[in-house]
């Protein structure tokens, strides 16, 4: 929640902003980073992946939780990254991005990103949300 000023006179009030904007924020930021396969460990991915069939669209909210207060807010992402990346350099990448983005759009101090870095995504390795359960050996 931000509290707007009255300057010159102008109408105040106050400002709330939903967790969930919060976290869609986020988690649109964190995919637009280099090196970010997906987001999210490979249980919240499956179920995702299925969710996201049946509505017909992604949820941004997949792989971050946040905590929102009055001026402040903190960002919890669990990501899945490419394999042949330097960890550590994407995520500061990720961190400062993500932090930029969610202050810009929301106008909260980000007090801190924290990322969990799950899994790999190795080359040549099919993307589970699209992958049926077969494998290639048999049709």
């Amino acid at each position: 929640m931000t509290e707007d000023r009255k300057p010159n006179g102008t109408v105040g009030g106050r400002t709330t902003i939903a967790d969930s904007v919060v976290a869609a924020t986020a988690g649109l930021a964190a995919r637009e980073v280099e090196g970010v396969a997906d987001l999210g460990g490979s249980a919240s991915r499956a179920f995702g992946a299925v969710k996201d069939r049946v509505s017909r669209s992604s949820d941004p909210t997949r792989g971050v939780k946040v905590e929102v207060g009055e001026r402040q807010t903190a960002i919890d992402l669990d990501v899945v990254v490419d394999y042949g990346i330097r960890i550590a350099d994407t995520a500061n990448a990720l961190r400062a991005h993500v932090a930029r983005e969610v202050a810009q759009t929301t106008g909260l101090e980000v007090v801190e990103v924290n990322i969990a870095v799950n899994e790999m995504r190795l080359p040549g390795s099919q993307d589970e949300d699209e992958d049926d359960g077969k494998s290639d050996r048999v049709r």
